[in-house]
């Protein structure tokens, strides 16, 4: 079977742009995807925690799993290596289309696995590292980063929702249950109480 697999981090971002990429190289190499695997979640989550881990368990020999990219797996070399290493087990290939990798159970897909996976967690680490540059940078010029200090957001959890809040004290409500009806912790609704 064929399983194209598409993951994003967030809601904001979009699936069709990996789809579209996945169908394009389909259609260009005569070969049909069977099953669909998406999800929004952090790459950095346990494979057992996404649906990327039951499609593990179900790989069978022969299966192809078709993705954008190797990062689309996981988000750092032990995770990718571990995901990789399951299906060359299974005997499972993984294609990627930016990357261009057909990955299989031979020694040389192993070692092009490594080092891509390698290289991805270096380049990560080189932005997180650049970007904490550029913070203490900016700090060290006496620029102040984020929300003054003291100042509070104006926009809280609860805002919009003072009528309903209302209507709930007024019945007798404990305090306790209009948290939990609201989704938030007691403390959180006696603050914005206090505020109002």
């Amino acid at each position: 079977m064929i399983y194209g697999y598409i993951r994003v981090s967030t809601d904001r971002q979009t699936v069709e742009n990996q789809r579209f990429e996945i169908n394009e190289f389909c259609k260009k190499n005569n070969v049909e995807v069977e099953k669909w695997i998406d999800e929004t979640i952090s790459g950095t989550k346990e494979v057992d925690k996404r649906k990327l881990g039951n499609l593990l368990g179900n790989l069978q020999k022969n299966d192809i799993l078709i993705c954008s990219e190797l990062s689309r797996l996981g988000r750092n070399l032990l995770m990718i290596m571990s995901i990789l290493n399951v299906c060359m087990e299974k005997e499972v290939q993984v294609w990627t289309i930016k990357d261009n990798y057909r990955l299989g159970s031979d020694i040389s897909s192993k070692v092009l696995a490594f080092a891509f996976g390698l290289s991805a967690e270096i380049e990560r680490n080189l932005i997180s590292q650049r970007t904490k540059e550029a913070l203490a940078r900016i700090k060290s010029e006496g620029i102040h980063i984020g929300r003054p200090k003291g100042a509070k957001s104006k926009e809280v959890k609860l805002t919009g929702k003072e009528e309903q809040i209302g209507s709930l004290l007024k019945r007798k409500i404990p305090k306790i249950e209009i948290a939990k009806t609201l989704g938030v912790h007691r403390s959180t609704l006696r603050r914005f109480l206090q505020s109002i």
